[in-house]
């Protein structure tokens, strides 16, 4: 219940800022503004320093640029009637004077945000040149010079003393109020943990400031910005502006009462001793701001290296791949956590070994060439091998190799090796290999009756016209025609046709089975017998013992005289000669062929060139 009432207790908070945030703000705004006019205008000196306007140009550089007419208002208003409260029989110059120090506000603001999105960074080295020469040089001499031009025409006085005294109190007070009071506005003030071990810093700064400025024996003073400057480095910048701003008040309220070192080194200068102090809480802010740019470039320096440290090992540690750093003599310096995956190592093993120790003996001389280009300052590439795991199998693996160099001098220092596991994949490139060397074979295979076809016999028949040429051997060619297919399948059927061919096509077989030799089914019934480096006589040869091995297997064929099946041969031979072609080969053998079909078939016929004689032999 307790839980559920808090709960509702801050939605119900929240509620009311989002809906009076605003007016918040602006009674904030105009109350600070206010108490600070009324109290410098309280000193009839009038060398305090002017805070109001770093108060005004604080809210502005946090507000959105549409509700900086709201705060202008507001600012305006609680400069003039502070004035008021101080002098209400001066009202002509009061409404003077706020006006002016609203417009040098203005003029800052714009000079300072040119758009509503861009908020102010005094620990950002280039912003804060930008806010002194802005708010705190240029703006400020704009109004001084309005003012000192105004008070020579109407008072006929020496202008110098209002130009210098309003560019010295706008400008100081602007350079300690609004730095700080954005550094307050816009930073969590609340750093738990820290408390207990440093609450001493802010506690012993309370009477340190005190010691310093009601007394000048002691210069205790010294000790002020280094405790500062801790509580910077504790708390963060917004306690530090809380502690300048401590600092100024009580060193403001010590000064103007005659008491502290400013008080007494004022006589000794021409310049107040409030100018003095301002000078010294000025020059403390801006160390403050410069040291808090620093640290903040350090943390954001901290905070992208523990992001690339984190980026780092959410790669490494989740990468199916095995990230290793070495040396070139192959010592490890460091292993990714997917090496127990990948071989089943530990990291401690893996970083006991060096890289070459794995590696199949086989692959290891590729390895070291890879190895030794590296080091001569190559770029590296990726090295297919295999390794062995845990279990001493040896596994193919692909190693990306880059070289690892020294950012300064960019010589090669060491290796960096990404290594996949590429098992899976060498397997399905094998059974690729071998279904490609299938479908290869399948493409050159007649189906039927599993010879050589067409395609396969033109590769032969060109690749061996080039050796025989070039060797001057004589290449035969024989081409087969079964005698009266057609009848023979229009009497037993087309499947009875194709038992013809395929016995046919095994008698071929058994006759020529010397290893360059090929036997190729070329059309329906048409077979042809390449036989390289093979004579006239030898071709006629080989031709008969086909045909005798058709006639012996006795296939019926009642259309056919015999009443058996047989063919006929065409028989041809080329010693092969510069100028001629591997077709004129074949046209000889068909001439061959036709000529045994003629003569009756069951012949064996032979064509050669016109300087060689022809043969034409009946089959016994």
């Amino acid at each position: 219940m307790s839980r559920h009432l808090k709960l509702r207790t801050h939605t119900n908070a929240r509620r009311f800022l989002r809906r009076h945030g605003l007016a918040l703000r602006l009674s904030g705004c105009f109350g600070a503004i206010f108490a600070a006019t009324v109290a410098v205008g309280l000193d009839d000196s009038g060398n305090l320093v002017w805070v109001a306007n770093g108060l005004l140009l604080s809210y502005l550089l946090l507000a959105p640029r549409w509700l900086w007419k709201h705060y202008f208002t507001a600012g305006f208003a609680a400069i003039l009637l502070g004035g008021l409260a101080v002098n209400p029989d001066g009202w002509p110059k009061c409404i003077a004077l706020s006006v002016l120090n609203v417009a040098e506000v203005a003029l800052s603001a714009f000079l300072l945000r040119k758009r509503s999105t861009q908020l102010p960074r005094f620990t950002d080295q280039r912003y804060l040149f930008r806010f002194t020469a802005c708010a705190v040089l240029a703006a400020p001499t704009a109004a001084a010079i309005v003012f000192a031009t105004a008070y020579w025409l109407w008072m006929r006085g020496s202008p110098w003393y209002p130009l210098l005294s309003w560019i010295t109190t706008d400008g100081l007070g602007t350079a300690v109020v609004a730095p700080a009071c954005v550094s307050l506005f816009s930073s969590h003030l609340k750093q738990p943990g820290r408390w207990k071990s440093y609450w001493c810093l802010p506690a012993a700064l309370i009477p340190i400031t005190l010691v310093s400025f009601c007394q000048v024996r002691v210069p205790v003073i010294i000790l002020i910005y280094p405790t500062v400057a801790l509580i910077l480095f504790r708390f963060g910048l917004g306690w530090a502006s809380i502690s300048t701003l401590y600092v100024n008040a009580v060193g403001s309220w010590f000064t103007i009462h005659g008491l502290g070192p400013f008080a007494q080194m004022g006589s000794a200068f021409s310049v107040g001793p409030t100018i003095l102090l301002q000078l010294y809480i000025a020059s403390g802010m801006f160390l403050v701001l410069a040291a808090a740019s620093v640290l903040d470039a350090l943390r954001s320096t901290e905070h992208r290296l523990r992001e690339i440290v984190s980026l780092h090992n959410l790669v490494t540690e989740n990468s199916r791949d095995v990230i290793i750093l070495a040396d070139f003599d192959g010592n490890r310096s460091y292993v990714s956590a997917s090496a127990a995956t990948w071989g089943g190592w530990r990291r401690d093993e893996l970083m006991g070994t060096t890289s070459l120790s794995l590696v199949h003996p086989d692959d290891r001389g590729r390895a070291e060439r890879m190895l030794r280009d590296l080091r001569s300052g190559g770029n590296g590439g990726l090295l297919e091998c295999r390794a062995r795991n845990k279990r001493g199998d040896f596994v193919w693996v692909e190693a990306n190799l880059r070289p690892v160099r020294d950012p300064t001098t960019g010589a090669s220092i060491g290796i960096l090796n990404v290594v996949r596991d590429i098992a899976r994949r060498k397997k399905a490139e094998l059974e690729l290999k071998t279904a490609n060397a299938a479908l290869e074979a399948l493409s050159l295979t007649d189906a039927l009756t599993h010879l050589a076809n067409r395609r396969r016999y033109d590769q032969c028949l060109s690749s061996e016209w080039r050796r025989c040429l070039r060797e001057k051997l004589p290449l035969s060619l024989l081409l087969l025609d079964v005698d009266w297919f057609k009848s023979y399948n229009d009497t037993y059927g087309h499947p009875r046709g194709d038992v013809c061919l395929k016995q046919i096509a095994e008698a071929a077989q058994d006759v020529v089975f010397r290893p360059g030799d090929l036997v190729a089914r070329i059309g329906g019934e048409e077979f042809a017998v390449i036989l390289p480096n093979t004579p006239a006589a030898g071709a006629i040869e080989v031709a008969e013992q086909i045909g005798s091995q058709v006639r012996h297997r006795k296939l019926p064929h009642n259309t056919n005289p015999l009443g058996c099946v047989t063919i006929s041969v065409g028989c041809s031979t080329i010693v092969p000669s510069p100028g001629q072609r591997p077709s004129t080969l074949m046209q000889l053998a068909d001439k061959a062929l036709y000529a045994a079909k003629h003569a009756g078939r069951n012949w064996v016929c032979g064509a050669y060139l016109e300087d060689e004689p022809e043969t034409s032999r009946k089959a016994s």
